[in-house]
């Protein structure tokens, strides 16, 4: 077969990979729609569903699809080392169990739309503690992306008054909220270390697995048994919303952004949550589209293109390396 000259390689591996980028972006950008909705959800079953229990109700449903999918799509359940073992038990712990019940406790408290201000906080956590841990660099370029992309989820929260932020002062709900930042981020950079070993899919899978099963005994304790029967269809369709879009399909798109452009890049696009959030309250709640939305969309918008932006002329051994990555 005779070889195409190496521009034209090096230019097919560079279309190849930006190809593959652009899915990621993509993906993400569903993702953060997906997540934006499950604020609308958790507040639909806050305080009519405690806490536990909704937690592991979500994430019952996930773990049944999750590793029907896996098995699926691997042909086998993977049998972990003992460091990933233990790997998969932090996740369960830190982004299924914590962060779900500071999650539903959060929303039983506060206003859907505070409690994504402070999830908003998430990619500024991440990002320093990539560094931190990872080594990741932060450059001049990404920190101005980064606090744009923060500064336009502010404005869209507030509603283009800052003042709005500090309304009402700083409850047990915002607190609770903040327990869903660290856990998060905590959740993210485990999930760095654990996909050495396992795919996304299969990490997703176990640790949703892990969470659910650490649920179990404190939903019981809350009465869930005896309360289930008792819930609305309202309730049941939110839980699989939460358990389908807001965990299944949004935590494995989440985490292949994270094993190919890195945890502080696709934590960025958390940002958009809170906007998704606002638009899907726009159709379904009849709220208006304000100026500051608009606003708030664009620094978000600009922010992720600042962040995610590559040098026009890449060194041929960085080219090289894409390519290889991307299966070029």
């Amino acid at each position: 077969m005779r070889r195409l000259p190496f521009f034209h390689y090096r230019a097919a591996c560079w279309a190849c990979s930006m190809e593959r980028a652009m899915r990621v972006y993509i993906k993400l950008l569903l993702t953060a729609f997906f997540w934006g909705g499950t604020f609308i959800a958790g507040r639909v079953i806050a305080g009519r569903v405690m806490p536990f229990s909704a937690a592991f109700l979500r994430f019952a449903i996930a773990s049944v699809l999750l590793l029907t999918i896996l098995r699926h799509r691997e042909g086998r359940f993977p049998r972990p080392g003992r460091g990933a073992l233990v790997g998969i038990v932090a996740l369960g712990l830190t982004g299924v169990f914590t962060y779900n019940v500071f999650f539903f406790s959060g929303l039983a408290r506060i206003t859907a739309g505070r409690a994504s201000l402070i999830i908003a906080t998430n990619p500024i956590v991440i990002a320093v503690f990539s560094a931190m841990i990872f080594k990741e660099r932060i450059t001049g370029l990404k920190c101005i992306g980064i606090l744009l992309s923060v500064t336009g989820a502010l404005i869209v929260i507030s509603k283009g008054d800052p003042a709005f932020i500090l309304h009402g002062g700083i409850g047990a709900g915002e607190f609770f909220i903040i327990g869903c930042v660290l856990s998060w981020a905590a959740y993210s950079l485990i999930g760095k270390y654990v996909m050495r070993d396992l795919s996304p899919l299969a990490a997703v899978a176990l640790s949703s697995a892990a969470g659910a099963a650490l649920l179990l005994l404190p939903a019981l304790g809350e009465g869930m048994a005896a309360q289930v029967s008792g819930y609305r269809w309202q309730d049941w369709t939110s839980l699989a919303y939460l358990g389908i879009f807001g965990t299944v399909i949004g935590f494995v798109w989440y985490y292949d952004a994270i094993r190919i452009i890195g945890p502080s890049r696709a934590s960025l696009f958390i940002n958009f949550v809170p906007i998704s959030a606002i638009v899907l309250a726009f159709f379904i709640l009849a709220e208006p589209v304000t100026l500051s939305l608009a606003a708030g969309a664009v620094f978000v918008a600009a922010g992720v293109y600042l962040t995610n932006r590559q040098p026009v002329r890449r060194p041929v051994a960085a080219t090289m390396a894409s390519a290889k990555s991307t299966g070029c």
